[in-house]
Parts: C-alpha cells; structure tokens; sequence
C-alpha cells in the first residue's frame, strides 16, 4: 500500500480497504499468541 502512489481516489479507496480487510482477518496479533483473528476466533470455537 505504501509503495505506490494512488493515481485515483478509487484506487486508494480499493488500497485502503484492503489493508483493512488484511488488518481485521490475517495479520498475526501478538495479543492473540501470534494466530491471526480468524486463527483465533476458529480456536475459540472449537
């Protein structure tokens, strides 16, 4: 996200959301002992 210059807000928007949806879904948390959410959230459920 940080590497390229967003020529539209469109492109920016899609960048932004993404990195969002990367934050809230795969990036392992150390709070969560290093497992991502969803990691975590299939751990809690089992």
């Amino acid at each position: 996200m940080y590497l390229v210059c967003p020529k539209t807000y469109e492109m920016a928007y899609r960048a932004i959301q993404e990195y969002i949806q990367f934050y809230n879904t795969e990036r392992f948390q150390e709070k969560l002992h290093g497992l991502s959410p969803i990691e975590y959230r299939e751990k809690a459920m089992a």
